[in-house]
């Protein structure tokens, strides 16, 4: 009976540092653009920093089936894209003050964060 309970506290441990602690590590834009891939439910890089007062573009290739990797949101930035599955899809983001901008899929299982500086 132990066992079961250290299991179990184990597999919940598990899924908050998942959902909720786990960062990947930043991807700086240099040049302007940057892929970001829909995979395994994650964005693959989930965290990218952008100059601040540029237009940047982030392309979006889908490679994951499920529905909700269909939609991207950015809504502080008013943006909303509907992700194409085994398509590239070009999202451009305005020039932007500095900030955290969090962009994620309509029910918010796929996360990243654009981090304009």
């Amino acid at each position: 009976m132990m066992w079961i309970n250290l299991i179990g506290l184990v597999v919940i441990g598990l899924i908050v540092w998942w959902f909720w602690l786990y960062q990947t590590k930043s991807t700086e834009v240099r040049d302007g653009s940057i892929e970001v891939r829909v995979k395994d439910g994650v964005y693959q890089p989930a965290n990218i920093t952008v100059p601040a007062n540029e237009s940047v573009q982030l392309m979006f290739y889908r490679e994951d089936a499920t529905p909700c990797a269909e939609t991207l949101l950015i809504p502080e930035l008013e943006i909303s894209e509907t992700l194409v599955l085994n398509k590239r899809v070009m999202v451009t983001i305005p020039p932007q003050k500095a900030g955290r901008y969090p962009f994620h899929c309509q029910m918010q299982m796929y996360r990243g964060t654009l981090v304009i500086k």
